[in-house]
């Protein structure tokens, strides 16, 4: 998908044709449309593409005619019909006289920019663009972070008294969603000190604080996942050990009751025997089978009371 848009004043448009001082916005786009933009700004196709590979890494990249900064951006995919955190490239390529954003699927950090929510925003006013989209990408991992930790004491309390794998296993998928992040947020912590100690977007002085906030931001993102990263790994690993002893907890409770179980059958399994029977307890008696019946309950009671007083059921 290709989308142009232009401020004018303050407002933003929708363009047809690409004008100067433009915003191209690409989301999955096709190749027809990589080689019509390629053209136009005499890039080389492959620039446009770095954005669609999953795996590239942030970094800034450098030209005659362009200057790209890529950068890893927060995401909610769907997987096995749960959800998880992830990232995704999005590249900002400055041309002459536009600025194109290339991304393989639509993200809520441009979508401000796109329906003019924006405050200040021109698409002309290029460095003040590249700082909000920074601004609104840290803000969304920070967001996500806070998900991420929330979701982290919903399990918690699930498995208090669990005996399955499935709520360590979503445990493992938000600890993967941390290991993403925290790999994203570092590779575009370089990528920023790079890109605010060199020249390649002016600073000018009415953006300081804009700046300013930005490295805030990512700096908090970065600490708030280091350790929701460091709480979950401790979690993990004790309540593993808590799986691990309420099913042994349960093994012990099904052995009790097998062995208090068995005491009836040792009972009926004597009387069962092909033997003659005259020597048996009660084998002449009328009611010999109902006596028998409530000797064996009897003696399951004194058993359980004889494990109760143990403290084996605890």
């Amino acid at each position: 998908m290709l989308e142009l848009f232009i401020s004018d004043g303050i407002k933003l448009s929708r363009i047809d044709l690409v004008a100067d001082g433009c915003w191209i916005n690409m989301v999955a786009p096709e190749d027809t449309e990589i080689q019509k933009i390629a053209r136009r700004y005499q890039l080389d196709s492959d620039v446009i593409k770095y954005a669609l590979d999953l795996d590239e890494r942030s970094r800034i990249e450098s030209d005659d005619n362009y200057t790209m900064i890529l950068v890893n951006i927060p995401t909610l995919e769907d997987e096995d019909h749960t959800e998880l955190y992830t990232t995704i490239p999005l590249s900002i390529i400055l041309v002459d006289d536009a600025v194109i954003t290339v991304c393989s699927e639509e993200t809520p950090i441009l979508r401000p920019f796109k329906e003019g929510m924006m405050r200040s925003f021109r698409t002309q006013m290029r460095s003040r663009f590249i700082l909000q989209i920074m601004y609104r990408m840290d803000a969304l991992f920070l967001n996500y972070l806070h998900v991420i930790d929330k979701k982290s004491e919903q399990v918690e309390h699930k498995l208090r008294k669990s005996t399955r794998n499935a709520e360590l296993i979503e445990m493992l998928r938000l600890e993967k969603s941390l290991l993403y992040f925290t790999t994203a947020l570092r590779s575009n912590e370089a990528v920023m000190k790079k890109l605010f100690r060199s020249d390649i977007i002016r600073k000018y002085p009415e953006d300081s604080d804009l700046l300013e906030d930005v490295i805030v931001e990512n700096e908090q993102a970065i600490e708030m996942a280091n350790i929701y990263s460091g709480i979950l790994s401790g979690l993990m690993d004790a309540y593993a050990s808590v799986i691990s002893n309420n099913l042994n907890v349960v093994m012990k409770m099904l052995a009790i009751v097998t062995l208090i179980m068995s005491v009836p059958n040792i009972v009926f399994g004597a009387y069962g025997m092909n033997l003659n029977l005259q020597g048996m307890p009660f084998s002449q008696h009328p009611n010999g089978f109902l006596i028998v019946v409530c000797i064996s309950i009897v003696l399951s009671v004194l058993v359980a009371v004889l494990f109760s007083k143990l403290k084996i059921f605890k």
